[in-house]
């Protein structure tokens, strides 16, 4: 009898796991089950910030119907980041593939009108966002499709290059410079920045941006927050010991989290600035394009306010690509700056 009771609870218990399976159909993969647990403790830990304040914090209550603006404010800096959050984790980095089906598709398109041209498709044609399934990738490399693809950028690396040493093992796809492959998204991503573990995606050249911005959001609420704890803390009213002791606890974790996120986004502010990403800066004895360079050298910058302007307000594309500098340009970058430099702003061009 006990045999048969526990026969029937299991099958019970397996009929609601495959139900909610069915339902949340990310629970049944490791990774994204991972990432969707980050996320929620995410939001809850936002929220449990925020409880605290409101539920305790009497003196914050009282300024919000006397100067309801200034909660008005830090509760829209509150969800524009949560929204910031989820926008950046579920934005593309820019993946490889959708490049390179981008640009055989406008190739294609062009042959199809009968319009004769020299030159492949440019990274300015392909800002089309279309999907390729993984399994069809093997016949498209070996189809008369890739052609564009292949020759665009083969014309990005010095003459000479060998294809197969800019082809991705993994994907098999021709890999432009700046790219990688990310083996947790197995995919190759478009001047690969890393893999964010909070946020459950690449990082890349289509949504590096947002990143910023979300790094930005974060560092202010969090220290519009920790302010908020402090002002608490040194207010007159009688507080039981409890309640010192958690808000105490909470303002020790918040502040690590104020100090990683101002060196985040200060380390993240020098990579734009230099148009760099993380990649590039900690692996560069051991990228290919990369190694021969002095360090002092960005091959990829055209000074400051150029970088950041690309970063921010040029990005028409998430296929833009960029190919690599000649010798000539790198030593243009070798030569000192000099007074005259300075006063033409040569570092801002």
């Amino acid at each position: 009898m006990g045999a048969l009771c526990a026969g029937h609870s299991r099958d019970t218990l397996d009929r609601f796991s495959d139900r909610c399976l069915h339902v949340s159909p990310c629970l049944s993969d490791p990774a994204r089950r991972s990432t969707c647990c980050l996320r929620i403790a995410l939001v809850m830990l936002h929220l449990i910030y925020l409880g605290v304040l409101f539920v305790f914090d009497k003196d914050l209550i009282h300024k919000t119907k006397e100067e309801p603006w200034y909660t008005t404010v830090y509760l829209i800096l509150f969800a524009a980041t949560l929204a910031q959050y989820f926008i950046t984790s579920g934005s593309s980095p820019g993946y490889v593939v959708d490049a390179m089906r981008a640009v055989n598709e406008a190739d294609a398109s062009r042959n199809r009108a009968s319009i004769t041209s020299k030159q492949p498709a440019s990274s300015k044609n392909g800002d089309v966002v279309i999907a390729i399934d993984r399994n069809q990738l093997g016949s498209n490399l070996q189809g008369r499709g890739t052609i564009a693809w292949t020759k665009l950028v083969m014309d990005m690396y010095p003459s000479g290059t060998s294809l197969r040493g800019v082809t991705c093992s993994h994907c098999n796809v021709v890999q432009p410079p700046r790219a990688k492959h990310c083996h947790d998204c197995d995919k190759c991503v478009l001047q690969f920045d890393h893999h964010c573990v909070w946020l459950g995606t690449c990082i890349g050249q289509g949504n590096h941006c947002a990143f910023w911005w979300y790094i930005c959001g974060e560092t202010a609420l969090s220290l519009w927050t920790g302010t908020l704890y402090i002002q608490f803390l040194k207010s007159d009213i009688s507080k039981p010991w409890w309640l010192y002791a958690i808000m105490i606890l909470l303002l020790a974790t918040l502040f690590f989290c104020l100090i990683f996120l101002l060196l985040l986004l200060l380390f993240h502010s020098y990579l734009i600035l230099t148009n760099q990403t993380t990649y590039e800066l900690v692996r560069r004895r051991r990228i290919q394009y990369l190694r021969n360079i002095p360090e002092r050298v960005y091959p990829f910058s055209r000074g400051a306010c150029r970088n950041l302007y690309e970063f921010c307000c040029a990005q028409r594309s998430k296929y833009r690509m960029e190919p690599l500098p000649t010798g000539q340009e790198l030593e243009d970058k070798l030569r000192p700056y000099t007074c005259s430099d300075v006063l033409s702003c040569r570092c801002c061009c």
